[in-house]
C-alpha cells in the first residue's frame, strides 16, 4: 500500500511517498521560496541583453526616422500653416485698406455732390428771386399806370361833376337870391360866389 506525506519545515514544502510494505520513503517534488533559489539565474523583472539591444535599436531607428522624415514634414506643415495665416492677415489688411479707400472716395464724391446740389439750389434761388423781383417791378409799374389812369379818370369825373355841381349850385343860388330879394342876381355875381364857396 502506498500513501503520501506532506512535511512542512520553515519555508519549504516536501511531499514524501511511503510504502507500508517496504517502509521506504521517496521525495516526489520539492518547492521552496527564497531559500532554494539559484543565484546564477536572473530575476523575472531583470531584462535580458537582447531586449536592451532591441529597445535601443528601435529608439535609434525611431529617432532617425523622426529627424529625417517626420520632423521635416511637421515643420513644412507648420510653416505652410504659418504662411497661410500670414497671407490671410495680409489679404485682410489689404481688403481693409481698400475698403477704407473706397469709403473715403465715396465720402469725397458725396461731399462733391452735396456741394454741386447746394450750388444749383443757390443758383435756382437767385434765379427765382430775380424773376420775383422782375415780376414785382412789372406789377408795380402796371399798378402805377392803372393808378394814374384811375386818378385821371377820377379827376376827369370830378371836373365834370364839379361843373355840373357849379351849374346846379348857380341855379339854386340864383333862385334863392331871387326868392330872397325878389330880384334875380346877375350870373357873374352868382358864378363868383359859387366859385369862392367851392374853392373853400
Amino acid at each position: 500500500m502506498h500513501y503520501a506525506v506532506v512535511q512542512l519545515s520553515g519555508n519549504s514544502v516536501r511531499f514524501v511517498a511511503a510504502s507500508e510494505e517496504s517502509g521506504e520513503a521517496t521525495t516526489a517534488s520539492e518547492s521552496s521560496a527564497e531559500s532554494t533559489k539559484d543565484p546564477s539565474k536572473p530575476g523575472p523583472i531583470v531584462p535580458e541583453l537582447k531586449e536592451i539591444y532591441w529597445g535601443a535599436g528601435s529608439f535609434v531607428v525611431f529617432a532617425i526616422l523622426m529627424r529625417l522624415v517626420l520632423y521635416p514634414r511637421l515643420k513644412r506643415g507648420m510653416q505652410a500653416r504659418y504662411d497661410g495665416i500670414r497671407t490671410a492677415h495680409e489679404t485682410a489688411d489689404a481688403e481693409r485698406a481698400k475698403a477704407r479707400a473706397e469709403v473715403a472716395e465715396y465720402e469725397a464724391q458725396l461731399a462733391s455732390i452735396k456741394a454741386e446740389a447746394s450750388r444749383k439750389v443757390e443758383a435756382a434761388r437767385a434765379s427765382i428771386e430775380a424773376e420775383r423781383t422782375d415780376a414785382i417791378a412789372k406789377l408795380n409799374a402796371r399798378l402805377t399806370e392803372q393808378r394814374s389812369a384811375a386818378a385821371a379818370q377820377v379827376e376827369a369825373a370830378r371836373s365834370a361833376a364839379a361843373s355840373q355841381i357849379r351849374e346846379a349850385v348857380s341855379d339854386v343860388a340864383g333862385r334863392a337870391g331871387e326868392l330872397a330879394t325878389g330880384k334875380r342876381p346877375s350870373p357873374e355875381v352868382v358864378s363868383r360866389v359859387v366859385q369862392e364857396v367851392m374853392s373853400k
